[in-house]
């Protein structure tokens, strides 16, 4: 758990929590994304989880990544004897994959759309929806572009990444600007990240703006592009922002009601809008009858502070984690998204 996300959940106390983002398409063993806990609620509960063994194939969103790869070496503290594969292809190429029944779990960081439903449903595969954390999306430039109050609009977000969007310099966005010609960073359209921003910023179900911007699946490629580029601008998920704030500027978001910065309290109070978002697992309801499955999703359910925070995210409220875990033990089919 880093120091940061500790001192903002003690000073957050009892914070009412509000239901709120890409990887390598190669797939990697899991491994630690945070120092582990001193003790977690397995230990203090009596929870014995030495007992699990078997694979589980995962992959999907690289938001979610830290996640799965955060629970896998927690979990292995415990003494299980699993073997998780954690990738991060991206939301939707983790979906076309959990459709095919190549995985266990798909990552998600947002929910499953209508087509990928239709495709799971044509297979035979029931998905389970199951919300595992909260996260915010930040919005970073290179450190070299200076915006008014390091602040940027939602309405001048739109003016630069809308799908028809022809800004060509930053400096028309309005007095204050900086006189730079623009440059983007960002993920591609096989994430869920993208999806959530296009849908909550731009308010579309359009590609997003192609000129001038360079896309990937990877987040560590997004935070190279942008902080090699004089006058580059993106986003990542919270995590990535702040695990790199040495080599990105966070820029703080005015949805109309002044500029907020993305953090541990204004992500998981949603005043950081609109750009606070839940993050998602999505077993099957076979997969779930593995005990190596259920217990993995049982584990971060139980212990979901410390996977989460050592992810660098923002936990489940009590009634969130009570749904999560309702829906694990009774391997509830997700509903049919809207169309």
């Amino acid at each position: 758990m880093t120091s940061k996300i500790l001192c903002a959940v003690l000073t957050a106390g009892a914070l009412a929590f509000g239901a709120a983002a890409c990887g390598d398409d190669e797939e990697s063993t899991s491994a630690a994304s945070g120092a582990a806990p001193a003790e977690t609620q397995a230990e203090k509960s009596g929870t014995d989880y030495s007992t699990l063994s078997g694979a589980i194939r995962i992959d999907g969103s690289s938001t979610v990544q830290p996640v799965a790869e955060a629970a896998s070496e927690l979990l292995s503290e415990e003494g299980a004897r699993t073997n998780i594969t954690v990738g991060g292809a991206g939301t939707g190429d983790g979906f076309e994959k959990f459709c095919r029944g190549e995985l266990d779990i798909a990552d998600a960081s947002r929910g499953m759309a209508a087509d990928e439903f239709a495709a799971c449903k044509k297979e035979g595969i029931t998905p389970v929806e199951v919300q595992v954390g909260i996260d915010g999306l930040s919005v970073v430039v290179n450190p070299s572009l200076e915006f008014p109050e390091n602040c940027i609009t939602v309405a001048n977000l739109k003016k630069l990444l809308a799908p028809n969007s022809k800004v060509e310099n930053y400096s028309e966005l309005g007095p204050g600007y900086p006189d730079a010609p623009v440059s983007f960073f960002t993920p591609g359209t096989e994430s869920g990240t993208y999806d959530y921003f296009t849908e909550a910023v731009l308010e579309t179900d359009a590609e997003q703006r192609t000129q001038d911007v360079q896309t990937s699946a990877d987040d560590n490629q997004i935070v190279t592009g942008i902080s090699g580029t004089q006058g580059a601008l993106g986003y990542v998920g919270y995590a990535f922002a702040d695990q790199n704030k040495d080599k990105l500027k966070t820029v703080a978001v005015d949805n109309g009601d002044g500029c907020v910065t993305p953090s541990v309290e204004t992500i998981a109070d949603n005043s950081y809008a609109p750009l606070s978002r839940p993050l998602f697992m999505y077993p099957t309801t076979e997969s779930l009858r593995k005990p190596e499955v259920k217990g993995f999703l049982d584990f971060i359910n139980e212990n979901n502070q410390p996977v989460i925070e050592a992810a660098d995210y923002i936990p489940l409220t009590d009634e969130l984690k009570t749904q999560a875990k309702a829906n694990i033990d009774g391997a509830t089919p997700a509903e049919k998204p809207a169309e």
